[in-house]
């Protein structure tokens, strides 16, 4: 069995407090289209924010943070506490452009780590990436001494990091980690929707 939980969770404080993951983009939202790209691939589906009423209408669970006010490592944590798989895909709410292929890859890769994490030129992609439950201690202990930094995590871990020259097949467009976290983000979102548009 696998598990993927897609983490909408976050305050979205450079947009004005709107929940990005209920953008529009195009004819869907980003949540329709993460959703869409993740039961393709998983068995079971989640989403981890504390708003259940904004999300409570997509026919997953969601499920509110275990331990409060811990950013994006809390979102993590939650997401390996619920999960009824050991293994589990994280994926930010804000990344409409992630594909079911390279999702699928990232599983696979992570069958034999703690975690299995793509780094780009940018650094590591701690939202975009599968951990094995086991992490959630060093997440626990970590978030106990207020250190919330998701990628310092990465550094305790077994982990496998999916590489440039693996990543570059699947992303011939250069969107594939595209986030969104202020409107001329979203602005750019909608440019890059319409203009790739199948």
């Amino acid at each position: 069995m696998s598990t993927a939980a897609i983490l909408a969770g976050g305050q979205a404080r450079r947009f004005g407090g709107r929940p990005k993951a209920l953008l529009p983009l195009g004819h869907q939202r980003i949540i329709d289209r993460l959703l869409a790209v993740l039961r393709s691939i998983v068995d079971e589906v989640f989403i981890v924010a504390n708003d259940r009423d904004s999300y409570g209408a997509f026919g997953v669970p969601v499920r509110a943070d275990i331990l409060p006010n811990a950013g994006p490592l809390g979102g993590v944590h939650t997401a390996l506490s619920n999960a009824h798989s050991t293994r589990v895909l994280v994926v930010a709410g804000d990344m409409p452009f992630v594909s079911a292929p390279f999702l699928g890859y990232v599983l696979q890769t992570g069958q034999s780590v703690d975690v299995a994490i793509p780094r780009t030129e940018e650094g590591y992609q701690p939202l975009c990436a599968s951990y094995h439950r086991s992490c959630a201690d060093v997440i626990t202990r970590r978030i106990g001494g207020r250190a919330l930094k998701v990628s310092d995590v990465i550094s305790e871990t077994n982990r496998y990091e999916v590489g440039a020259s693996e990543i570059a097949p699947f992303d011939p467009h250069g969107t594939l980690f595209f986030n969104i976290n202020t409107p001329a983000d979203y602005a750019r979102a909608l440019a890059l929707a319409a203009y790739y548009a199948p």
